[in-house]
């Protein structure tokens, strides 16, 4: 694994100029971690304009490890050579797409690594060919939350979700039918192997940092977790998070107040009532652009589709969520969440449980 990225990230033409690097205090992290850039924020930021918007797509050969490890809805993939494929198809289906960064949660992992969650939001139209079938020439807009371990200025893993079902909906058609195209089966740990005994210490992506950093909020957000969502106390949500709390979540859907959290709570938890949420990874940051503290979490959901009919008619086969928030605290409170997962995914297995046209599994362009 290099030392260093290959080439300069900038790769400046006429019309562009190099900002100046200031290096400053990143707890800890030697400069060999983000180089050539000012702080991991940057690096993540400028390295997702070059191959998303400026579509130096082969560059991902330079950013991700040759052996990387891709989590997503639809199972984990290795090797760069499906992350450049999939990229590639991604951007033909949506040529005017563009990735804009909302936030970048990041935090390091020893001296030379670090962990991001990155929120974009992005836009663009449906003007290619792509898995979902023909153009439609639609707009769209949605969320994803990308979340990285970078070492040494490569990318060694990654868990990414991707709310597919906005953008479906967007584009006009039907997410059953699309469901039953990518038809595929819970795996009962094929996405993720067994989750981390103290993520509060370690997580997926390996120890954090002595002491945890901004150990309060991180303590915070996982307790609201274990609390109200895994132990069904959403009685308890006014104790975690502020009067005036705004969740946006899946299917570009914003809800506020307590009894909004609630009601977006029980549309991720009633359909599986045995379901459980595990901690794969944690991660807080604080800077004054993006408002305060910041956490971000990686979970995952494994549970039975027996309760509510939110995806059709119970089947009671399992189904598997990979999913990512990330907390705004203020005061104390959260005060915001970004919680992102892909129903399309959810519909998938469930289409395949009832034997709707099953298929290998395969992640939308």
């Amino acid at each position: 694994m290099a030392d260093a990225p290959k080439s300069n990230p900038h790769e400046t033409g006429p019309d562009e100029t190099v900002p100046h690097k200031t290096v400053q205090d990143v707890s800890g992290l030697r400069e060999i971690a983000y180089a050539p850039y000012r702080d991991p924020e940057e690096f993540i930021t400028e390295w997702t304009d070059r191959i998303w918007v400026r579509r130096g797509v082969g560059l991902i050969r330079e950013n991700y490890a040759a052996d990387s490890i891709v989590h997503g809805a639809y199972g984990t993939v290795r090797g760069v050579e499906p992350v450049v494929s999939s990229t590639l198809q991604k951007i033909s289906a949506f040529p005017d797409r563009v990735g804009q960064a909302d936030d970048v949660v990041w935090e390091a992992r020893g001296d030379d690594a670090f962990v991001s969650s990155h929120r974009v939001f992005s836009a663009g139209t449906h003007t290619g060919v792509s898995g979902y079938g023909p153009p439609t020439h639609r707009p769209f807009v949605s969320r994803t939350i990308a979340t990285c371990l970078y070492r040494r200025g490569v990318m060694e893993e990654e868990w990414v979700v991707r709310d597919e079902l906005a953008v479906v909906r967007q584009l006009g058609l039907d997410p059953d039918a699309v469901a039953r195209r990518l038809a595929f089966p819970a795996g009962g740990g094929r996405i993720l192997g067994d989750p981390p005994a103290a993520p509060l210490t370690a997580g997926d992506s390996g120890a954090r940092p002595a002491g945890g950093a901004r150990r309060g909020e991180c303590e915070h957000a996982l307790e609201l977790i274990e609390e109200v969502w895994n132990g069904r106390r959403l009685d308890r949500v006014t104790g975690f998070v502020a009067r005036d709390v705004t969740c946006h979540t899946t299917g570009h859907r914003d809800v506020i107040r307590p009894d909004g959290y609630q009601r977006a709570l029980l549309d991720l938890l009633a359909p599986f009532p045995d379901g459980r949420i595990e901690i794969r990874d944690v991660a807080a940051h604080e800077s004054a652009p993006h408002g305060g503290v910041r956490v971000g979490v990686v979970w995952f959901l494994r549970g039975t589709y027996g309760g509510t009919p939110r995806y059709g008619a119970p089947t009671g086969s399992p189904v598997e969520v990979l999913g990512a928030s990330q907390f705004l605290f203020r005061d104390g409170r959260i005060v915001r969440e970004w919680r992102i997962y892909d129903e399309i995914s959810v519909l998938a297995q469930i289409a395949h449980a009832r034997g709707d046209e099953p298929s290998e599994p395969s992640d939308p362009a």
